[in-house]
């Protein structure tokens, strides 16, 4: 079982300042000067498999040193050219916001003081995203998207009404949302705030820190752990530690918070006229004169994903995932294989990859801490379009990146592979909405579908009123946007159905709808190019009228190419774009991807049609529907009837 013993010797020294609160420790930005340390690397023991001489020795050299504060910055001579992200955070370390106090002074000048300071105006629109916090410039000018750090999904009916109690305060300008990787987003936050709700979160055990920008993000679990009969580990304890890991407990890790890549400007100009072509083609260069659309962008956060499996389900979704822990027992003894370098980017997307490592379950933060760094130190400087962990590995080949993580294991050693890991190939994912009964007798989990995963203030203080007074006050996110009530007593199932939250938040909605998954769409988003939520739901019922399907189908729907939704593991995915309808106007429209799989069969979906336009999707949705799974018309039904 992991054990938090072994956690303190990866994680930077304890700080004697208190959080946000240390404002009077604060260097002048950019003032700490890089020192030299000395490097963590201890020389790996030799392997006959590892192709000698396949890489020059200066590919190897690390480009990143840590200079004073324990912040961890670009050498010098790999700094010509840099894009603006990066003079940002050489200026000054995001990180200080949090570390230092520095929230504080920010949090009390005007929006007016904000834009007229370059370094403050940087502040709220980048450094800011290091503390989870994402300012909404473009369609909530002045107000933020906060996003929290809940490993495996796990929240309490406590933590539930605090952030409930944040949204409802700003009205309709608040709101939350079930994220993709069993987080909570809410929305509406005022920089004035945030202080005090950072203060909020600490006290009922959140944090919003390292959850976005070039950071690890939500390290996802099992949303069944510890109640499901047939899992295989508990995750919750493993999911636990990597949190603990990554943001220090809370207190901030800077170790590992500059996984971002650099652009040369030559790059940097490449990369935008071939964007330009790319938005030419799709009709949206008429649409920039008129300063409407926020299309794809140079310079994009480079995240950094982790799961921990336990069952065969595979909830989640290890083949996207950075970093994913298959459990798995070498020798009598139950660890984890590892697979390395799945990712989703709008140009490319691909599925993780045997590491052919294996490490005890008590060794999975110094494993963490290794693949980590190797991507850190050598991670690709150039287009960001190439430069998730993916590129490096390709770049290097597996077994040179495997090498450059077990030089950076404590002793130098990793081990190879268990033969088999525990996942049963044959498996039937489960469907966990709805009454099933847990290991522990007498008790059952209920699960509630979320649509398109968005929640208001009085929803969330009804959640924790039932999960009180029908559970034991705690709820589970799931990826797909959903909410699992745990620990029901069998007697009280009959009742909590009959709750009027369950009308909207039912635990059997129809086959279409339970699979539906959205992202944030440009309500919020600068980002998407088209408004997704509401719209997933017009077309899923559009098509619910024209066909009925005999199983789930999952439909996901992303507003741009960035993919938070992760349309290419649905079964259907629409992603974001613009096109001319029949008469010529600029529309919002969609490219439909088909074929994507989850489980132990996996596969990355591709894409079926182009440029679509949103009011002309339902027929062809169906049409999809009839010819790939099996649904029959409506009219077809009635005349059969």
């Amino acid at each position: 079982m992991a054990s938090s013993v072994s956690l303190q010797r990866f994680l930077p020294p304890s700080s004697s300042s208190s959080s946000h609160a240390a404002s009077s420790r604060r260097r002048r930005p950019g003032a700490a000067r890089a020192r030299p340390v000395q490097s963590s690397i201890v020389s790996a023991p030799p392997s006959s498999s590892t192709p000698a001489g396949s890489v020059p020795a200066e590919r190897l050299e690390p480009r990143v040193e840590e200079r004073e504060g324990g912040y961890w910055v670009l050498k010098e001579k790999y700094r010509a050219a840099l894009n603006p992200q990066e003079k940002v955070k050489l200026g000054k370390e995001p990180m200080e916001l949090f570390m230092e106090g520095g929230i504080k002074d920010l949090a009390k000048l005007s929006m007016e003081e904000i834009e007229a300071d370059k370094l403050s105006k940087e502040d709220i629109d980048v450094r800011l995203k290091w503390l989870g916090l994402f300012h909404r410039r473009k369609h909530q000018y002045g107000r933020f998207m906060m996003r929290l750090k809940l490993p495996n999904g796990v929240t309490t009916s406590e933590q539930t009404r605090y952030l409930a109690s944040v949204i409802e305060a700003y009205g309709k300008d608040g709101c939350a949302d079930v994220t993709t990787r069993q987080n909570w987003q809410i929305r509406g936050v005022t920089l004035p705030d945030v202080p005090a709700i950072l203060d909020g979160l600490s006290a009922v055990g959140l944090t919003s820190l390292q959850s976005g920008m070039d950071n690890v993000r939500n390290p996802v679990g099992n949303p069944l752990a510890g109640i499901d009969p047939d899992e295989i580990v508990d995750t919750r304890p493993y999911t636990n530690l990597l949190s603990s890991y990554i943001t220090n407990s809370s207190r901030g890790n800077p170790t590992v918070t500059n996984l971002s890549v650099i652009i040369p400007q030559s790059c940097s100009d490449q990369l935008s006229a071939s964007l330009d072509r790319l938005v030419s083609s799709r009709l949206v260069s008429d649409m920039f004169a008129a300063g409407c659309v926020a299309c794809v962008r140079v310079g994009r956060p480079r995240k950094w994903n982790v799961c921990v499996i336990g069952t065969h389900d595979l909830y989640e979704h290890p083949h996207i995932n950075d970093l994913a822990y298959m459990p798995a027992v070498k020798d009598g003894k139950f660890g984890f294989n590892l697979l390395v370098g799945g990712f989703i980017s709008p140009k490319r997307w691909a599925e993780a990859l045997p590491l052919d490592a294996w490490v005890p379950g008590d060794d999975i933060i110094p494993v963490c801490k290794a693949v980590l760094e190797a991507y850190r130190d050598l991670g690709t400087r150039g287009n960001r379009q190439k430069t998730r962990m993916m590129c490096l590995i390709d770049e290097l080949g597996m077994e040179v990146f495997r090498s450059e993580v077990e030089k950076r294991m404590p002793q130098g050693v990793l081990e190879r592979a268990a033969p088999e890991d525990l996942i049963d190939k044959k498996w039937q994912r489960r469907d966990y909405l709805g009454v099933h009964s847990q290991k522990q007798e007498g008790l059952s989990y209920v699960g509630l579908h979320v649509p398109v995963g968005r929640v208001q203030a009085a929803d969330m203080f009804e959640l924790a009123r039932l999960a009180d007074e029908y559970g034991s006050g705690e709820l589970r996110l799931t990826v797909e946007q959903n909410i699992v009530i745990p620990n029901v007593k069998n007697d009280k199932v009959e009742a909590l159905l009959a709750e009027p939250l369950l009308q909207k938040f039912s635990p059997q909605p129809s086959l279409l709808l339970k699979g539906l998954v959205a992202c944030t769409g440009n309500q919020f988003c600068g980002q998407a190019i088209i408004e997704t939520k509401q719209r997933a739901l017009l077309v899923t019922q559009q098509v619910e009228k024209l066909v009925s399907v005999p199983r789930t189908v999952r439909m996901h729907w992303t507003g741009c190419p960035n993919s938070c939704a992760q349309v290419q593991v649905a079964d259907i995915g629409f992603m974001g774009c613009l096109t001319k309808d029949r008469t010529g106007k600029i529309v919002e429209a969609a490219d439909i991807f088909v074929g994507g799989r989850v489980g132990s069969d996996s596969h990355l979906a591709d894409v079926h049609k182009k440029s679509v336009p949103c009011d002309d999707l339902a027929p062809i949705v169906a049409d999809i529907l009839v010819e790939r799974f099996g649904a029959v018309r409506r009219e077809r039904e009635e005349d059969e009837e």
